[in-house]
């Protein structure tokens, strides 16, 4: 039988903003009053519930730090989902880290977060090299693409364990009055990856409202949560805060 049980990823990233907000230029990442440090956060993450903890290491290091990755993979005992681009290098630190998941994104210079999914239909045989590679090295892939079928479809082929739906076109419509519509899409986006053999995770532009009917896709694995969680920690507190979103995702805190 099918679990209900959502899954909280919680990611870090924009508590490395903050430090990096006043510390980009230090020769050091933690200690001697650089703060706040990913890796205590993801531990407090940790202690109050958190399912795994997600990380991107982007190419212009605007955030995490390599030292956080390497020190995450020793300190934390829950799965760490690391987030990166398509790249050989991505890939050597990934071989090298081990991290239970790779979540693979696209990636821009320009944006702020990611946004948009892969297009896995014009970078078929790049993808699908990288998963071989991981896949050789023990490491689960996930595939961050848009809620469509034709790219559901060729994750599957690709030979990917999970994908994540990417939600900001919900999140946006929560605000636009096209709710209904982006949910049915994600809905069946959901069915189409289940029944692909696929588990389904989602992630972008999640929040304490919002979530709340995003909860109900069928066959929903993992959540993927980050600058909501870290907002609410500014007034609650980084503990409450995840404990929050776990009651709102599943009704009831494990």
């Amino acid at each position: 039988m099918e679990s209900t049980y959502i899954k909280l990823g919680v990611n870090i990233d924009h508590s490395a903003t903050v430090r990096q907000a006043r510390y980009r230029e230090h020769p050091l990442d933690r200690g001697q009053m650089v703060e706040p440090d990913p890796v205590e956060v993801a531990l407090r993450c940790q202690s109050a519930g958190a399912d795994a903890i997600t990380m991107h290491l982007r190419e212009d290091r605007r955030h995490i730090q390599d030292s956080d990755v390497y020190r995450m993979r020793e300190m934390i005992q829950v799965p760490l989902n690391l987030e990166m681009a398509c790249t050989d290098e991505m890939r050597d630190i990934a071989l090298e880290v081990k991290p239970e998941v790779v979540l693979l994104v696209p990636e821009g210079r320009s944006e702020v977060t990611t946004e948009g999914g892969l297009n896995l239909l014009a970078n078929r045989v790049a993808v699908g090299d990288l998963i071989r590679d991981l896949t050789e090295g023990g490491i689960a892939t996930s595939l961050f693409i848009d809620p469509d079928p034709q790219q559901i479809q060729a994750a599957a082929q690709l030979g990917a364990e999970y994908i994540e739906l990417h939600t900001g076109a919900y999140a946006h419509s929560v605000y636009n009055g096209t709710l209904p519509a982006e949910y049915d899409r994600l809905a069946k986006a959901a069915v189409i990856a289940h029944d692909a053999g696929l588990y389904v995770n989602a992630g972008h532009g999640i929040n304490y409202s919002n979530i709340t009917t995003l909860r109900k896709l069928p066959h929903l694995y993992e959540m993927n949560i980050g600058h909501s969680i870290i907002s609410r920690a500014l007034l609650t507190g980084i503990e409450a805060a995840v404990r929050d979103m776990k009651i709102l995702m599943n009704g009831q805190w494990r």
